[in-house]
């Protein structure tokens, strides 16, 4: 996965168990991409601490994940649904049973994943 994707997955689904400070420095470095400098600056600290702060924030959304898999389960979860759709668009060329058969066998998917 792309790692601005995937940072920006990260911090939608943990984001607020950061600080409000963690998710200021990190919203405007990673999100809003500003310079480290650009929000040293801005919040009177050292470039080196905006530095040390992102690199933190990445540890513990990181840490989050790898505990609860959160964005795993969304993820295959979205994927899953792309083969839902992409089944209904192409239904035609099935017989009823497959189609039904498929789409069971992936809803089963999508319930174990939850």
């Amino acid at each position: 996965m792309e790692r601005f994707v995937e940072q920006t997955l990260l911090y939608d689904f943990y984001g607020e168990l950061l600080t409000e400070h963690q998710r200021r420095i990190y919203e405007d470095v990673v999100l809003n991409d500003y310079s480290l400098s650009e929000v040293a600056q801005d919040l009177g600290i050292s470039r080196q601490g905006v530095h040390d702060n992102v690199k933190r924030c990445n540890k513990t959304l990181q840490d989050y994940e790898d505990k609860l898999h959160l964005v795993e389960k969304f993820v295959n979860i979205k994927e899953k649904i792309h083969r839902i759709h992409g089944l209904a668009k192409n239904c035609e060329s099935m017989s009823k049973e497959e189609l039904v058969s498929e789409v069971e066998h992936i809803s089963l998917e999508i319930l174990e994943e939850l």
